[in-house]
């Protein structure tokens, strides 16, 4: 075994412990996948990540790290909160991109970074799988949420990775007000998105500074399990919403505001139809770990 260093860093949040926790392994050069998977499973958190040197490929495509995503009982391709996380613990240990973006290598490929003012956000990866869900899955998702059918306003696949089924519900007080059930909702990754006000890409109404209150539910080690603070989903509702008309160019989504944190993710689409994913991120313990 050897000493390796290690933060755990809070994400899309700028008050330590009101956001999604990550725990990264800055150097995880000769570790096996069963030993990944094993600690990650220990840390007992959502995600756990590993950095690499990039591929001879990755490199070569202008790649400055690789990163190994794994939350309990598996590895991911991907994963928003993660990338965000990674990439603020690699910069604050003195990682220096090679361009203008910090380019991460991860399951799913090559994920732009950029650095704002006092965030970072990544450039939303292709979806998988889109269009609308199938209707006997929304009305299982209806029954799972505990809400009617006429309820969900809009579904649709919000594959990037992670398999997202992502429906939109007719308010953020809906969103929150939501008691879901597992036994339903079995083997489903599940992504909620309300707006403060009127749907539609004229905004939803404000109300301390974001627009939308989203929550994620998938399948945990004890059955359904709640995510903090989803950058994925995030990214797939994003492009979602706005390619549908039904958010605008530039919004903020609460998420975790049922789980006693402030998450929040800014969303915005560039000139070009890129759309970037934001957060701020906060070091909160920093150290070495023996693996």
């Amino acid at each position: 075994m050897t000493m390796r260093p290690f933060q755990q860093v809070d994400v899309f949040t700028e008050t330590p412990y009101r956001g999604n926790p990550l725990a990264v392994v800055l150097d995880g050069s000769g570790l096996s996948t069963e030993v990944m998977q094993h600690f990650t499973n220990w840390t007992n958190l959502s995600e756990c990540t590993f950095v690499l040197p990039p591929t001879e490929e990755g490199r070569a495509a202008g790649a400055d790290y690789r990163v190994r995503i794994f939350c309990p009982g598996r590895e991911l391709p991907f994963a928003g909160h993660p990338t965000l996380g990674s990439c603020h613990a690699w910069l604050a240990a003195g990682g220096t991109p090679r361009g203008e973006h910090v380019v991460q290598e991860c399951g799913v490929g090559l994920v732009k970074i950029r650095r704002e003012t006092n965030r970072l956000a990544f450039a939303a990866p292709p979806l998988i799988k889109s269009g609308p869900l199938p209707e006997e899955d929304v009305e299982r998702i209806a029954r799972g949420l505990g809400v009617l059918r006429s309820d969900i306003a809009e579904h649709a696949w919000c594959d990037n990775g992670p398999n997202w089924r992502g429906v939109l519900l007719r308010s953020a007080e809906q969103v929150l007000a939501l008691r879901p059930d597992g036994a339903e909702l079995a083997g489903l990754d599940i992504g909620v998105v309300g707006p403060r006000g009127k749907v539609g890409v004229a905004g939803a109404r404000s109300e301390a500074g974001t627009q939308f209150e989203v929550r994620a539910f998938f399948p945990g080690n004890n059955g359904l399990c709640e995510d903090p603070v989803t950058g994925s989903l995030n990214a797939a509702l994003a492009q979602w919403l706005i390619g549908a008309g039904l958010a605008p160019e530039h919004y903020v989504a609460a998420q975790g505001t049922a789980l006693a944190r402030e998450g929040r993710v800014h969303v915005e689409r560039d000139p070009s139809g890129t759309i970037w994913i934001g957060g701020a991120s906060i070091t909160c313990i920093e150290g070495k770990v023996m693996l």
